[in-house]
This record gives structure tokens, C-alpha cells and sequence, in this order.
């Protein structure tokens, strides 16, 4: 999550302060707006954190450019704004209603201006000339880019429906676990802690402690099959399992001949970078399939323990050059073990789809749910799904 750890406020307040400074007209009502805004909407992506900023702080159509300048010189590789508040006479600095002087070459650099007027030459400037990069795309475009299949999409579509991904995950549940925690507020009596305070008061139980039941976010793996038959779907289940390791803190896999773990990779804050790193992980992408095989090895390996009581995802067609009694084997193993195994499926939403296929027809028995994921908005029905 973009500016994780960062106080609001202090980001909201300096933030105008350069706006002030730069001259756009922006105070104490502006800044709370701006708090409230990333309370109600954390950004996730320096596109959604510019959407954000904007919408809370732009009253006039005249302020885009100057917003646009110093957005940019914050968040950017712009140099440094040529307008400042120490330009502005002290006098003239804090006043409103001055009147806009025109003509002159310190009124065409922007000297002299109060702050709340927005120089001339700022308010000519061709927004195509401003290096800042912003989303274009209404959410109806996106909304149509979400039902066409992977392979009609290009690398710049994918980036933006990805950001669309990584927004559509904004929780994840938790679960009961068999520990327990002292409260105040609990409705268990906590029998330990009572009577370990009642040897104080002669056995008398004085002080009652009260404990409640500890809910920890169920533990989530993700399984994603980058085989020459998924060469179309790879890189947008990528993306998905990427924010499910932002949100749920999850373990992510691919296969194909051979089991390579992604999580430090995708947990990287640039969803570029992290997909760059996870390409370079995996050795043998495009290669063949042998589902069986991996998820045996994963069963073996000291990640196994993270299967117990988890979420199981694997999005494969289920193309297998294992025998299908290996991967039967397979998955009566991790059924025991996991708490619920959701297969994604590419070719399962096609009209008369049914899983003739061995490996997949060998795995479905043990399989909680079959879901399509052969656009972007099966993988947004399935985030949903597997988010409640």
C-alpha cells in the first residue's frame, strides 16, 4: 500500500503548504477534506493517490495545472517548482482579495501574485507537455476491458486492470483459532488467571478475568500454473496473486516442470518491478506441466505446515503430464490438510465445458469450487468469492 506507515495529517498538510506555496488557493478546509479522503480510500497506486488528492482539493478548473506541476514535482523526477511562497511578498502573502496585477515580466513568472491566483503563464501551460502520468481510462472502458479474454489485451491494458485487481481486495477474514486472549469484554472466565489471583485473597475469588477467543486472517496459498498452455493467463494471475500477498499475507507458487516460490518477489511495492522479479524466478516458464509432481513437492517441503487450515488456491487448465493416480494421490493429501482447495480454470465458464481433461477430472474430487477465470472480471467475481 502506497505511503504505508505515513501520518495523514502530516502528509495532508504539507502537501497543501506546497500547493500554497506554488499558488493555489487551498486552506484549512481543503486539508481536512484531503484527511478524509485517504482514511476512506488508502491509496494503493500513485495513480489512485493522484485521484485522490485531486478530487479533494481542486475547486476550480484553473488549479489543474498548477496541482498537476506540484503533484509531479513530489512524486516524480520533476525539478524543483519555480514558484515558491518565499516569492510572494509577505504582505501580498496571506491576502485573497488583492487585485491580480497584469502585464510585466514578474507577472508572467508568477512573482508578486498572491497565492490564491494562478499565474498566467501556469494557466496557458499545455497539459500534453507535463511529464505527469495520469489515468485516462473511464471506469466504463475499464468495465469492457474486464470481459475480453487475456490474450486480446495489451501490456498497457493488463498494468490497468491490474490496479483495478489490487483494488477489488481490500480485506480479508479472519478465523477463530483454539487460543484465547485476556478481556475485559470477554464472555469466558478465564480459570487460570482467576485462580492464579485468588491464592492472593485466600481463595476467595476476588478479581474474575475474562478472556476471549483470538481471530487470526486465514492463511492463503496460491498455486499458479505457468506452463506453455497458460502463457495467456500467467501474467494477469500474477497480478491477482500479487494482492493477495499485500492483503492476505500470502504464500504464491508457480509451477510448471518445477515448484519456484514468488512471495518475496510479488511482495515488492511496485506492481512492475514485482512482476519483472517473479519473471526472472521462475526458470522454466512455458515449459511443460506437471501438476502432480509439484504439488507433491510442496506437501514435502517445510512450507507444508503453511497448507494447514488454508486457503488453497491453484489456477491451472489442468493440463497434466503426471499419471492421474499421481494426482490423485496428490490431492487427497493436500484435502487433508487444507481447509478449502478452489481450482481456477480458464476453459471452465466456455458453453459445454467439462472436465474431460485426466489431470483435471482426477483433481475435481477433491476440489471445494471450480471457477472460471478466463477475464479480468472472473478473477474480480473470484476475489470477491474467496474474500467473504
Amino acid at each position: 500500500m502506497l505511503l504505508r506507515g505515513v501520518d495523514r495529517a502530516a502528509f495532508a498538510v504539507a502537501f497543501v503548504e506546497r500547493l500554497r506555496g506554488a499558488g493555489m488557493a487551498a486552506g484549512l478546509t481543503e486539508t481536512g477534506d484531503l484527511v478524509h479522503a485517504l482514511e476512506a480510500s488508502p491509496p494503493v497506486s500513485v495513480n489512485a493517490l493522484y485521484w485522490t488528492v485531486r478530487v479533494a482539493l481542486v475547486r476550480r478548473q484553473p488549479d489543474l495545472a498548477v496541482f498537476d506541476r506540484v503533484f509531479h514535482s513530489v512524486f516524480g523526477d520533476a525539478p524543483p517548482l519555480p514558484l515558491t511562497r518565499a516569492s510572494v511578498p509577505p504582505s501580498k502573502r496571506d491576502d485573497v482579495h488583492l487585485a491580480v496585477p497584469h502585464g510585466g515580466d514578474d507577472a508572467a513568472a508568477g512573482g508578486g501574485l498572491p497565492w490564491a491566483t494562478l499565474p498566467p503563464a501556469v494557466a496557458a501551460a499545455d497539459p500534453a507537455e507535463s511529464p505527469l502520468h495520469t489515468p485516462e481510462r473511464r471506469p466504463s472502458e475499464l468495465a469492457a476491458l474486464a470481459e475480453r479474454p487475456f490474450e486480446e489485451l495489451d501490456p498497457q491494458q493488463l498494468d490497468d486492470l491490474a490496479d483495478v485487481l489490487r483494488a477489488t481486495l481490500t480485506r480479508w477474514p479472519a478465523r477463530r483459532t483454539r487460543r484465547h486472549a485476556v478481556d475485559p469484554s470477554g464472555r469466558r472466565i478465564a480459570l487460570r488467571a482467576t485462580i492464579a489471583l485468588a491464592r492472593r485473597t485466600a481463595w476467595e475469588p476476588v478479581t474474575v478475568v475474562r478472556e476471549r477467543p483470538v481471530r487470526r486472517p486465514r492463511r492463503a496459498v496460491l498455486l499458479c500454473d505457468v506452463s506453455e498452455s497458460m502463457s495467456a493467463q500467467a501474467a494477469a494471475y500474477l497480478h491477482m496473486m500479487r494482492a493477495f500477498t499485500v492483503v492476505a499475507e500470502a504464500e504464491v507458487f508457480a509451477f510448471a516442470t518445477s515448484l519456484t516460490r514468488l512471495t518475496p518477489a510479488l511482495r515488492h511495492s511496485s506492481a512492475r518491478e514485482a512482476m519483472a522479479r517473479a519473471t526472472a524466478s521462475v526458470g522454466d516458464r512455458f515449459g511443460g506441466t506437471r501438476i502432480a509432481t509439484n504439488l507433491a513437492a510442496l506437501l514435502d517441503s517445510h512450507h507444508g505446515n503453511t497448507l494447514r487450515g488454508a486457503l488453497v488456491l491453484i489456477a491451472s487448465d489442468g493440463w497434466d503430464s503426471d499419471p492421474p493416480e499421481k494426482m490423485t494421490a496428490a490431492m487427497s493429501r493436500l484435502r487433508r490438510r487444507a481447509h478449502q482447495i478452489v481450482w481456477l480454470n480458464p476453459r471452465a465458464g466456455a458453453p459445454g465445458f467439462a472436465p474431460r481433461v485426466a489431470g483435471m477430472a482426477a483433481a475435481l474430487p477433491h476440489c471445494d469450487h471450480l471457477l472460471p477465470a478466463a477475464t479480468f472480471a472472473d478473477l474480480i467475481a473470484a476475489m470477491r468469492h474467496l474474500s467473504v
